[in-house]
């Protein structure tokens, strides 16, 4: 049941519902990162801008999942080079975890990777993002040495397509 009221499209990253999206994963990385809620004055529009332009064909993608109809999931693919593709901005807004959404978004995400010609995915997280995790896990992904560094990267995953 859950996957007929799931559909995922490819779509630009700045459509009003690709932007609240990536909005809404922002204020969710980030305040579980400061453990509170963001104020509006919080959100930096640079960080959430961050690497767009790179999240377009061809050489990357970014999803838009909708639940019955209204914006709910997103996520972004990035080649890194021939045979790699970064995953990115992987996000269920709450009120639609639990529905099913999260392993059709990552296998949406992953046929996007292998549309781009990668055979392998990668990402970076946190280790609080512990939902995140588990989801990675249970879809086939394994801790792999760093591939790139940054402040909020803490654990790295791939997974060969």
């Amino acid at each position: 049941m859950a996957r007929m009221a799931w559909s995922f499209s490819p779509e630009r990253v700045d459509t009003p519902d690709a932007t609240a999206l990536r909005r809404d994963y922002y204020g969710d990385v980030a305040g579980r990162y400061f453990r509170r809620v963001l104020t509006e004055d919080e959100y930096d529009q640079q960080m959430i801008d961050e690497g767009l332009d790179l999240l377009a064909p061809p050489a990357g993608a970014f999803l838009v999942g909708r639940h019955e109809g209204k914006p709910a999931a997103c996520g972004g693919v990035v080649l890194l080079d021939a045979e790699r593709a970064e995953l990115t901005r992987v996000f269920i807004r709450p009120a639609f975890r639990g529905t099913g959404g999260a392993n059709l978004l990552l296998s949406g995400l992953e046929d996007a990777a292998r549309a781009l010609g990668a055979r392998r995915t990668v990402l970076n997280t946190r280790l609080d993002l512990v939902e995140a995790r588990s989801l990675y896990t249970r879809n086939g992904y394994a801790e792999i040495p760093a591939y790139c560094t940054g402040p909020y990267m803490e654990i790295w995953y791939g997974k060969d397509l």
